[in-house]
């Protein structure tokens, strides 16, 4: 399972998935764990975060990326900026 991220995406490509009428989500500094029972696509507003997939590479994020965040991943968070994000499940 690997964590797909498109670093600075254009306004099209933006535009065309409709982020702006997703939902947001913000957290603090803070490390917990996490696991994805839908696919999650976001794209990081603010923050900075190192996400660990227990049986994968660490991935950094943050502002800028569009981040796909894959079904049945298990993983661990940890919020080195505060983050907000939209985001959508599939």
């Amino acid at each position: 399972m690997k964590i797909r991220i498109e670093r600075n995406p254009s306004q099209e490509r933006l535009a065309a998935l409709k982020i702006t009428t997703w939902p947001t989500w913000s957290k603090e500094v803070s490390i917990f764990p996490w696991s994805y029972d839908s696919t999650e696509t976001c794209y990081f507003l603010e923050g900075e975060v190192v996400v660990m997939p227990d049986d994968g590479e660490p991935a950094q994020v943050g502002k800028g990326d569009l981040v796909v965040f894959p079904v049945g991943m298990t993983c661990t968070w940890d919020i080195r900026r505060p983050v907000k994000k939209h985001y959508r499940f599939d």
